[in-house]
């Protein structure tokens, strides 16, 4: 029966159906899932509606950086035309095997920013236990935007203080990296967004967990 209402449809927003059991994990201190983490690209998406931007939903990243024929992704990636974007955000999960779905422990943020012709990576985590996995999509994806492109391991992306927010600082980046875009007028390709995160504090960490949730229950109003 718990199964059962936990799989109960909630909301279908845009191409995404979220489950009751999606609201349990934003209750409550728990690891975001595939689910919400594409639901709030999702949203960012709809909120900074321009063509510049994309913001890849974590199962496309997630193929690109698993894909076993590298060659078949040429089809796969042209519909996202990726080499249109001046800004690009995958999300980046730990997990290695193709054959299970939602695997991983660790989320981080993977950004390329055209003006820069650059690839920065921001990992919430001490010891940035995505840096490999970010690099695989880096390379991969390097030949559809830019083959020169540098990537950047920023050092100063705040740090999680437990060990299931990771995701939820994934979205607050991907928030603050998108706002940064759209309302900064004369863009220092070297300074960035970086500025702009440290203002990301475990607090509103808490508080932007609580806002997706509030979020997701207004819209199961919305007639």
């Amino acid at each position: 029966m718990a199964k059962a209402i936990g799989d109960e449809k909630i909301l279908s927003y845009n191409d995404l159906v979220l489950r009751r059991s999606d609201l349990d994990i934003l209750s409550g201190p728990y690891f975001l899932n595939d689910r919400l983490i594409e639901f709030y690209f999702s949203y960012l998406s709809s909120c900074h509606s321009s063509e510049d931007i994309l913001l890849v939903p974590p199962s496309i990243a997630f193929w690109i950086k698993e894909c076993p024929d590298t060659a078949s992704l040429k089809d796969f990636l042209e519909p996202l035309h990726l080499s249109n974007r001046k800004l690009i955000l995958f999300p980046i999960n730990d997990n290695d095997d193709a054959s299970i779905a939602e695997g991983g422990s660790h989320w981080s943020l993977l950004a390329f920013e055209k003006s820069a012709n650059a690839f920065v990576h921001h990992d919430s985590s001490s010891g940035n236990m995505n840096q490999w996995h970010a690099k695989k999509v880096y390379k991969v994806v390097c030949q559809y935007v830019s083959s020169n492109a540098s990537y950047v391991e920023c050092s100063s992306t705040p740090k999680q203080v437990n060990g299931y927010d990771c995701g939820v600082y994934v979205i607050a980046f991907a928030r603050a990296i998108c706002s940064w875009y759209m309302n900064t007028a004369s863009k220092d390709s070297k300074k960035l967004w970086f500025t702009d995160l440290l203002q990301i504090t475990p607090s509103v960490v808490s508080d932007l967990r609580n806002e997706v949730l509030v979020l997701i229950r207004s819209l199961m109003t919305v007639p």
